[in-house]
């Protein structure tokens, strides 16, 4: 169950790299001052870039779980 770990791992990782770029989106739009109806739409398109790394996170973290209960 090694490649479960894996596949888990690089799962998780990917996720990460959502998860931080959303978070450096929003900075970054905050940075730009911009009127409240315009920061509220850039930070809803980067919510869903937050819940898609979230969940493949969530879903990668089980497989190695999965993969080390199973080893």
């Amino acid at each position: 169950m090694d490649w479960l770990i894996i596949i888990g791992a690089i799962m998780s990782l990917v996720g990460l790299a959502g998860l931080l770029a959303s978070a450096f989106r929003v900075m970054k739009a905050k940075r730009e001052n911009l009127d409240d109806a315009a920061l509220r739409a850039r930070v809803q398109k980067a919510m869903t870039l937050n819940m898609g790394g979230l969940a493949l996170s969530v879903i990668g973290l089980m497989c190695v779980i999965l993969g080390v209960s199973l080893s």
